[in-house]
């Protein structure tokens, strides 16, 4: 049973969640918050496996909360619900640790495999979305990594084999595993492997984020 907290400052939104997520078997709403801070307090009590996470909110917003919560190191999972495609808070809140970013005016059927996605770790964003999205915000890039005047690459890609360089690269440009493998010539589960590896070495959360790393470092761009 997969277990949501829904934060959102409209009460017939959360409503409408509730009422979709519960009429499914392997779902139950443990709680509503009407705001970051309720969020904030409401996921360390409740430890929910999801906080579908509204970016506008009074007080607390969705970004800051999104960034206690993953701060926190527990196991909860944070999806970014807002109401425009490309919002200029979604590459924020993906930057806060978030594991993924849906519009609210997604299918039923969209909300509930991205809800059921992010709780077995995997990212939500389509790696279309993922590209327009940091196309559209890439200058909001900190200015944290400066070029290295020695030439050398990046120390969070060191430990990159060759394959899983090329690999997180293609990811930044928007390829889906079977983009990759059909393009590249490898198999499906040898695809899955390389990017669990990329993941691993690099301290990634989740592919949103390993996509992040591949423009912060230049990779791409």
């Amino acid at each position: 049973m997969t277990t949501v907290l829904i934060a959102d400052d409209q009460p017939l939104q959360r409503f409408g969640f509730r009422m979709l997520l519960e009429s499914q078997d392997d779902m139950t709403v443990v709680g509503e918050a009407a705001n970051g801070a309720e969020a904030t307090r409401m996921t360390a009590e409740l430890h929910p496996d999801v906080v579908l996470m509204d970016v506008r909110m009074p007080g607390l917003d969705g970004i800051e909360a999104t960034r206690r919560i993953v701060a926190g190191g527990g196991r909860t999972r944070v999806l970014i619900l807002t109401t425009f495609d490309l919002d200029e808070y979604a590459y924020s809140g993906l930057r806060a640790g978030a594991s993924g970013f849906l519009v609210k005016d997604a299918q039923p059927e969209e909300l509930l495999s991205g809800i059921r996605a992010v709780a077995t770790g995997d990212a939500v964003v389509a790696p279309s979305l993922t590209r327009r999205l940091l196309d559209a915000y890439v200058h909001h890039l900190p200015a944290a990594t400066p070029p290295n005047p020695s030439g050398s690459p990046d120390p969070r890609l060191t430990t990159l084999t060759d394959r899983e360089t090329e690999i997180l690269r293609v990811m930044g440009q928007g390829w889906t595993n079977t983009e990759i493998a059909e393009r590249l010539h490898l198999a499906e589960s040898t695809v899955k492997t390389h990017v669990g590896r990329i993941l691993a070495k690099t301290g990634s959360r989740d592919r949103v984020q390993a996509v992040i790393l591949a423009y912060e470092t230049k990779l791409v761009g």
